[in-house]
């Protein structure tokens, strides 16, 4: 299960929304083996493209020297599609090397003739290894706190 804060959650439906019709895509960071999506971190689409996304190996190697730096890991990559439904494409699951991450798609597929989009969006998570797709559930929280004080039982 993906456990998400609203602030993050709303930044990348925001990024989304912003992008469109192209593509939007980021990642979200947290403490190294802590699993917790924290840090919302846009990244441009170097494609600008409205049916693919890619990292510049120059915004990838930026991304990486911070994490190193704050000793972080990437919790989450996301991306949004601009005209189909928030699945994994061919595509998006050939390029998922990280095992550990959740892989957050918003589809914006309701405004695809719009140059702007402020309408609803599909918000879905899955983990991909070796091709394989599993879809999880997604569980919004307004803080961290709330899901670590209901997952030990506090409530």
């Amino acid at each position: 299960m993906l456990i998400i804060d609203q602030a993050t959650y709303d930044a990348i439906l925001a990024h989304a929304r912003r992008d469109h019709p192209d593509e939007a895509c980021g990642v979200v960071t947290g403490p190294e083996g802590s699993g917790r999506a924290e840090r919302f971190v846009p990244v441009p689409n170097s494609a600008m493209s409205p049916t693919y996304y890619e990292f510049s190996s120059e915004d990838l190697l930026k991304v990486h020297k911070d994490l190193w730096e704050r000793d972080e890991e990437i919790v989450v990559t996301y991306h949004s599609h601009t005209a189909t439904e928030a699945y994994p494409s061919r595509t998006d699951i050939a390029r998922a090397e990280e095992p550990n991450s959740h892989y957050v798609i918003v589809s914006t597929r309701d405004g695809a003739e719009q140059q702007s989009y402020d309408g609803p969006v599909e918000f879905r998570s899955f983990r991909i290894v070796d091709g394989v797709v599993t879809e999880e559930d997604v569980k919004i929280v307004a803080a961290y706190a709330d899901s670590d004080s209901s997952e030990r039982g506090d409530n």
